[in-house]
C-alpha cells in the first residue's frame, strides 16, 4: 500500500488547536495507568471526567423514577432524562425528539427493529439485505426472523478493494427488498461505507434503510436527516459514555406505525385484564424503569464531543490513521486487511509468522491494548479467509506516540518469534 500523508494539524472550529495530548487528561483512567497505550476504542472508549462526575453527581442530588412521582425529585429527574433525548435528538439533527428511543445498545436498537418492525410489515419472500462488513448484531436479529416469518436474507458483496460493490448491491435490489441494514462504519477495517448512495438506492427501489453507526458516530459528524435514512442506531459506550445505554433514530411516521416489543410499566396509558392500551412513541418502547444515569451519561459525552468539534475529531482521527497505515506498512512482515480507501478511526492488521492472539498478549507486556479475534464478525473473516485479526483503534486521546508504540510492541513480537528479517 502507498500512502502519501497529508498536513496532520488539526484545528477545531474556533480556531484552537485539537491536542490530544491535552484531551487525554481529561480521562482519569490514563492517570491511573501511567504507560497505558490503548488503542481499544472501537470495542469501547474511555470516559472522559465530565462524564464519570456528572452521572455521580446526578445520583447525588437528582435521583429518582422518571414519569411516575408528582414530588420536585422526580420531576427533576424526569426532566434531564427527557433533556437526555433532546440532545441526542440535536446531535443527530432528527427533526424531533420523539424520533429517539433509548435502548440498551445498537445491538438492542437492531432487534427493536427486527421484532417490532418485521413481524407487523414483512412477509414470508420479502428480502432483507446487508452486506459482508456487519457486525453479528446486524446479522443475527435477521436471521432469526427468518427462521420465524420465512422472509430472505440477501448478502451484498465486497469488492477486491475491500469496499462495499456498490454495483452488485444495486443488482440485489428488487421489488422485494423491504429494508437495507448496513453499517455506516466498518468495525473490523475501518471502511466508510458510502451510505448516502445506499439510500439513495434502496429508495429507489421502496425499500428502508437502518444504518448501524456504532463506529461512525464517534467519528462522523451523522445528520439522520440529510442522509434521509429509516432507521439509525449507535451506542453510548463506544462515544465516551456509558455502558448500557444506546438510541435508535427512527422516523417518526414508522414508529407510531410499529406495534410495542416488549410489555411492563410506562409503555402503557391504561390496564386492565381485558385490555391494555399503549403510550405513543418514544415511550410505547421503553417498557420498564429505563437508564436514567445511562442517557444522562449520554447526554453528557455527546456534549463532550460537539465541546471538541466533531469535524475535528474527524480530521484528527483521519489524520492519526493515515499515520498508521503508513507507519505499520513500513514495517517488514505486517499487513493490513483492505478497507477501500476510504478507513478511518480502526485497521487490522496481521504480523507474518505470529497469530493475532499471540500478538496481543506480547503487546499487552508492553502496555499496549490492541484487540484480537472475530471482532464479532466471523462472516467477514471466513469471507478473508483469515481465522483472526488484530485491530488497532483510535480515540480523541489517542496520539501518533501511541502509533509509534504499537510499531515498537510488533518489532518486539516478531523477535521474539524470530520473524523480524522476513
Amino acid at each position: 500500500m502507498t500512502l502519501l500523508l497529508q498536513d496532520r494539524a488539526v484545528t477545531r472550529p474556533d480556531g484552537a488547536a485539537f491536542d490530544p495530548v491535552a484531551i487525554r487528561r481529561q480521562f482519569p483512567i490514563f492517570g491511573r495507568n501511567p504507560g497505558l497505550t490503548f488503542l481499544d476504542t472501537a470495542a469501547s472508549a474511555q470516559k472522559p471526567r465530565a462524564v464519570i462526575d456528572g452521572m455521580a453527581e446526578f445520583y447525588r442530588t437528582d435521583y429518582a423514577n422518571v414519569h411516575r412521582g408528582v414530588y420536585g425529585l422526580s420531576a427533576r429527574s424526569t426532566a434531564r432524562f427527557e433533556a437526555a433525548r433532546e440532545t441526542v435528538a440535536r446531535f443527530l439533527n432528527a427533526a424531533d425528539p420523539s424520533e429517539i428511543v433509548f435502548v440498551r445498545g445498537a445491538t438492542e436498537g437492531i432487534n427493536l427493529v427486527a421484532q417490532s418492525w418485521g413481524p407487523a410489515f414483512l412477509r414470508p419472500g420479502d428480502q432483507v439485505v446487508v452486506s459482508e462488513l456487519e457486525h453479528h448484531s446486524n446479522i443475527v436479529p435477521w436471521q432469526m426472523l427468518r427462521q420465524r416469518l420465512g422472509i430472505e436474507l440477501v448478502v451484498a458483496p465486497l469488492g477486491a478493494d475491500g469496499a462495499l460493490d456498490l454495483v452488485a448491491f444495486q443488482g440485489l435490489l428488487g421489488p422485494r427488498t423491504r429494508l437495507v441494514a448496513m453499517t455506516h462504519l466498518a468495525n473490523v477495517t475501518g471502511h466508510v461505507v458510502a451510505v448516502e448512495a445506499v439510500v439513495r438506492l434502496a429508495h429507489a427501489q421502496g425499500a428502508l434503510v437502518l444504518l448501524d453507526g456504532c463506529q461512525a458516530v464517534p467519528r462522523l459528524p451523522v445528520d439522520v436527516r440529510a442522509l434521509d435514512c429509516d432507521f439509525y442506531v449507535f451506542s453510548g459506550h463506544k462515544c465516551y459514555g456509558p455502558t448500557g445505554i444506546g438510541a435508535l433514530y427512527a422516523k417518526r411516521a414508522l414508529l407510531d406505525a410499529m406495534p410495542p416489543w416488549q410489555g411492563g410499566g410506562d409503555m402503557i396509558r391504561t390496564v386492565s385484564f381485558a385490555e391494555t392500551t399503549y403510550q405513543d412513541a418514544p415511550q410505547r418502547f421503553e417498557a420498564g424503569t429505563p437508564d436514567i444515569a445511562g442517557a444522562i451519561g449520554l447526554a453528557l459525552a455527546l456534549d463532550f464531543m460537539d465541546g471538541l468539534g466533531r469535524a475535528a475529531i474527524r480530521d484528527h482521527e483521519a489524520a492519526l490513521t493515515r499515520y498508521a497505515e503508513a507507519r505499520l506498512t513500513a514495517i517488514p512482515g505486517v499487513g493490513l486487511v483492505a478497507a477501500g480507501g476510504s478507513r478511518l478511526g480502526a485497521l487490522s492488521f496481521l504480523v507474518d509468522g505470529i497469530h493475532p492472539h499471540d500478538l496481543a498478549t506480547i503487546f499487552d507486556q508492553h502496555d499496549v491494548a490492541v484487540r484480537a479475534g472475530h471482532h464479532c464478525a466471523q462472516p467477514l473473516m471466513d469471507r478473508l479467509d483469515l481465522p483472526a485479526t488484530a485491530r488497532a483503534s483510535f480515540g480523541v486521546y489517542s496520539t501518533e506516540a501511541d502509533v509509534e508504540r504499537l510499531a515498537e510492541a510488533i518489532r518486539a513480537a516478531q523477535r521474539l518469534f524470530g520473524v523480524a528479517a522476513r
